[in-house]
């Protein structure tokens, strides 16, 4: 960037409301957009081959694991990427700031996917696993935070620029499968694994270059901790670690019932946060008030992405035993059906990000998309009744197309407005934190994801899906209806 480059970015900085330059959003949003295009590049990369690769047989080149196992791990790590989301906040709301929790983490996911590429068999699963959690959980809370800092609180073009961000992250998740699977079908997983890798450093290039330009609010500690606590951090931080080690060792945690840990661990980590903010005595009432109107929104988004996150385990399984992937003669990778969801992503979040902006004032209330979304969400699982029943690779490639068109709409009236709403409601204090339990939500549901998917069976599968979506749809109707209570909580946010 040129010096009058770098002075028009400073002056944007001052008057955000005026920058009008990345499609009418701020210029500042394409330095986040551009990281996460790569860092959603390696984590769905990585993803659409991962269960295949933990239940494929060892002449396959698998590990040859039992599939309920490794779609409770699946469900899992998953849950544990958006749990790491507590720590990535917590680190960048009192000790580092937003942005450079967002450098470090991308670092570390990176390390993640290098050891999935090189170390053998479980060591490398475990160890990458981790790593990729830990690194994906920093950098997801704090790069929706930096977005956040772009624009004014009353400022209408917040949503759009969030459906813009969301782009980019599904630009990358649209490839990562597509050529991740690739490799694997040709190569094997292990190519697939570095291609991943490869897609983080160059997000971590990028981002190099164009951080130095973001406004100084991303690098700000909004809640910064007194320094004769950090002892005490470093205690905790310890001890946890060693109990986590001591309950992997004695048999507590189980591969077979990690998704219920995480569960477990997610809930009390969402009630914990509530706690905390709303008994935090630097709160206002306006505040306080926002954060309870945030607490039916979460539920509904817990819901939403139960089911939203079974792309990558009941989808996965039946792209593999259900779908027809003949495309004239060649049979496609199972993994390039996750890369049908960023393609819609990709042709529709412009579409939605110009309706909220032209709506303006009059667009749905954030109570009612959430509704919407989740309605729209148990109506996709109802898609699948139809194709029950028609035996092994019996479901047309058309209708997997058609089942997620659906869960891509249901997507953008919940996720992009979900992570608006988080940093519209935060107290000041809370910024990140907020957001953090946003995707606690997200942890949930994905936890519950891989829990549930225990208990499909391609076999008879009609009862599953048809449960599943009207729970969904029961649970969005009891939030439309209860749209205006929850709208004067949120004390003239909409």
């Amino acid at each position: 960037m040129s010096h009058e480059d770098a002075a028009s970015t400073a002056s944007v900085e001052r008057t955000p409301e005026k920058d009008t330059r990345f499609f009418g959003q701020p210029w500042a949003l394409t330095h986040i957009f551009g990281v996460e295009l790569w860092e959603r590049f390696s984590f769905y990369g990585m993803q659409g081959i991962l269960l295949i690769y933990m239940y494929y047989t060892v002449a396959d080149g698998g590990l040859a694991i039992d599939r309920g196992i490794a779609t409770g791990i699946v469900g899992a790590y998953g849950g544990s990427v958006y749990l790491a989301t507590v720590l990535g906040a917590w680190l960048a709301d009192r000790l580092y700031g937003s942005e450079r929790v967002l450098f470090a983490s991308a670092f570390v996911i990176m390390a993640g996917h290098i050891a999935l590429a090189l170390l053998p068999g479980f060591v490398g699963l475990g160890v990458g696993l981790v790593l990729v959690a830990l690194g994906s959980g920093g950098l997801k809370a704090t790069a929706t935070s930096v977005v956040g800092t772009l624009y004014a609180a009353d400022d209408v073009r917040r949503d759009s620029g969030f459906s813009l961000f969301y782009l980019g992250i599904n630009l990358g998740g649209f490839a990562g499968p597509l050529l991740t699977g690739l490799l694997q079908t040709t190569l094997g997983f292990h190519w697939g694994f570095g291609l991943a890798a490869v897609g983080m450093a160059a997000g971590l290039v990028q981002y190099s270059i164009g951080r130095r330009h973001l406004p100084d609010a991303a690098r700000r500690v909004p809640n910064p901790l007194p320094k004769k606590r950090m002892p005490l951090v470093w205690i905790v931080a310890g001890a946890g670690a060693a109990l986590i080690a001591v309950l992997a060792l004695t048999g507590v945690i189980r591969a077979d019932n990690l998704a219920v840990i995480v569960i477990a661990a997610t809930v009390v980590a969402a009630v914990a946060y509530f706690i905390v903010i709303l008994r935090s005595p630097v709160i206002t009432a306006e505040e306080r008030s926002r954060v309870w109107g945030f607490v039916p929104l979460f539920l509904t988004s817990v819901a939403f992405w139960s089911l939203y996150q079974q792309q990558f385990t009941v989808v996965t399984i039946y792209s593999a035993e259900r779908l027809n992937r003949d495309l004239f003669g060649w049979e496609m990778p199972v993994s390039w059906v996750q890369s049908i969801n960023p393609v819609f992503i990709i042709l529709l979040s412009g579409v939605f990000a110009a309706a909220w902006t032209r709506l303006g004032r009059r667009q749905p209330s954030t109570p009612v998309k959430f509704a919407i979304g989740a309605i729209v969400m148990g109506a996709a699982f109802l898609l699948f009744l139809p194709f029950a029943g028609t035996g092994a690779n019996g479901t047309p490639l058309v209708a997997i197309i058609g089942i997620l068109l659906v869960f891509t709409i249901a997507e953008l009236f919940l996720s992009p407005v979900g992570l608006s709403a988080a940093t519209k409601l935060a107290p000041r204090r809370f910024t990140t934190q907020m957001v953090a339990l946003f995707f606690l939500s997200v942890a949930l549901g994905t936890a519950v994801a891989g829990q549930a998917a225990t208990f499909y069976d391609p076999a008879d599968e009609a009862p599953y899906f048809t449960v599943l979506g009207i729970i969904a749809i029961a649970v969005g109707v009891g939030l439309a209806f209860s749209a205006k209570p929850v709208l004067r909580l949120m004390r003239g946010v909409r």
